[in-house]
């Protein structure tokens, strides 16, 4: 089976989601797993799907046949399966201009990869300004301590509180 991750944006309407589904499901793709939102008026996804190796072409030229959509295919790449050790952070602080940098500078420096990043901007009229919340799975380098991690995202600003948990 032949693993392809598609980008999708297009401006946001009804049945978009069932489009691409219908035209993934009649070229005998299977649909893995996908994050998908509706951002400033458009929607704007990410894909996973699998196929049999005979079918990737037909698959392909139908889902760039889908006008209402901008869809990028990009072939899976193989990893490597070693077991890793993943971390998700729920963190929260002041929103200000930056602290998506900062936080993801810090991960980076700490030999650390997200895996996944999920972040909004939240009302919070108690608190006088608004909040930043921010969900990431990271990936540990072998040998850190995932406590130096979160040392290291908690000393950005006393406003940044930091939970975290084991990832499954």
């Amino acid at each position: 089976m032949k693993q392809l991750v598609l980008t999708v944006i297009g401006r946001d309407k009804s049945g978009l989601v069932e489009q691409l589904a219908t035209v993934v499901n009649q070229y005998k793709g299977n649909w893995m797993a996908s994050n998908l939102s509706h951002l400033a008026g458009y929607f704007a996804g990410i894909v996973q799907l699998e196929v049999a190796e005979a079918d990737v072409a037909e698959l392909t030229s139908a889902l760039s046949a889908i006008t209402d959509l901008d869809i990028h295919i990009h072939h899976g790449i193989d990893s490597d399966g070693q077991n890793k050790q993943l971390l998700r952070f729920v963190i929260t602080g002041n929103d200000r201009p930056g602290i998506v940098r900062e936080l993801s500078s810090v991960i980076k420096h700490k030999g650390t990869n997200i895996i996944h990043f999920e972040s909004s901007k939240q009302s919070a009229p108690n608190w006088g300004s608004p909040l930043f919340n921010a969900i990431a799975t990271v990936e540990l380098a072998p040998g850190l301590s995932r406590d130096e991690v979160i040392a290291a995202l908690e000393a950005i600003a006393t406003d940044v509180v930091v939970d975290v948990e084991i990832a499954e």
